[in-house]
């Protein structure tokens, strides 16, 4: 049978519009189950509790359960590499962490790519460092603390959370631009490292501002700036080591992924509910609390960041021989 030409011009134009319009119900079904969050740290923690921020959100926006899910180990990658591994339905997702943007020079041997395998949905909050010392070292600024590490070298130790994480990186950054030497000593976690900057073992450490000014104000520890870029509103005082060392930059960031090919279409519309979520008093706060400042963002926002920062700690990592525990 012979079909008119008109109408079968409308049958073809119908036939390209369907994946478009698939596409579109697609997006505003989802999501259509509980979606996993999947943290690769123990509960507790900033980027477990970032997730917990964002997901009840999110569940109170979309009609479905976010459940944050902890997989700790091996850096992260044990929770990377699920959720490369899941289906890409936007029914898993990912909290990315300053270790995803280490890791690929960290390690020789990855099971996935993170720039290729992950998609960036949205940037959540930036938890800054603070550059601490103990009271014994005589240093009162950033300065004064250059030339006190240079005029002892290889006499002051440099506390860290571990090989590898962002403390340590942050430290290794200084001491490359900076030209000193500084004994790194690493602990399994921040906790045992703050224990021992207080009692004096180690003399230095780049830590969260949580806690922190409580040490600081009794006079246990000394602040002597903050490794962002600008100063931050709750700690007006201290000033960036940028403005003492110029470049100087460690602005720790967490948001969400997703698995690649996840459809656009989800991508943006967590994106644009996140992006809301940020703007919400008790979400601003509960990363207020945490030391932290919220980072919205778009999608190509957040994967700019993320392939700069991996070839920033690219850097810094093959200076410093740095290899993970």
């Amino acid at each position: 049978m012979k079909v008119p030409r008109r109408q079968f011009l409308q049958l073809a134009a119908g036939a390209a519009a369907l994946p478009g319009v698939s596409r579109l119900a697609r997006a505003q079904a989802y999501p259509t189950r509980p979606v996993r969050i999947i943290v690769g740290f123990a509960a507790g923690g900033p980027s477990d509790i970032m997730a917990r921020l964002i997901g009840q959100w999110l569940s109170e926006r979309l009609g479905q359960q976010f459940i944050v899910e902890n997989r700790p180990g091996a850096g992260s990658n044990i929770a990377t590499e699920a959720v490369v591994n899941a289906h890409p339905d936007g029914h898993t997702l990912l909290m990315i962490s300053s270790s995803n943007v280490i890791n690929p020079t960290l390690y020789d041997k990855l099971n996935y790519d993170f720039i290729r395998d992950i998609v960036p949905v949205a940037s959540v909050a930036g938890v800054p460092l603070v550059l601490q010392v103990h009271p014994s070292v005589p240093a009162k600024t950033v300065p004064e603390f250059i030339a006190y590490a240079k005029a002892n070298p290889g006499r002051l130790s440099m506390a860290s959370a571990g090989n590898g994480t962002t403390p340590h990186v942050a430290g290794e950054l200084f001491k490359m631009m900076v030209g000193v030497d500084m004994v790194h000593v690493p602990y399994r976690g921040a906790g045992p490292a703050l224990a021992d900057l207080l009692g004096g073992q180690v003399q230095a450490l780049f830590g969260v501002p949580v806690g922190m000014m409580d040490y600081v104000n009794a006079g246990k520890l000394r602040a002597l700036a903050v490794t962002t870029a600008m100063r931050l509103e709750m700690l007006a005082d201290l000033p960036t080591i940028s403005e003492f060392v110029p470049g100087y930059a460690v602005n720790p960031v967490n948001g969400i992924g997703a698995p690649k090919n996840t459809p656009t279409e989800i991508i943006d519309k967590l994106n644009k509910e996140i992006n809301l979520g940020l703007a919400n008093p008790k979400i601003k706060a509960g990363i207020g609390d945490l030391g932290g400042m919220v980072l919205p963002g778009s999608p190509a926002d957040f994967r700019k960041f993320i392939a700069e920062e991996i070839e920033k700690w690219g850097k810094v990592i093959k200076f410093a021989s740095i290899k993970p525990e």
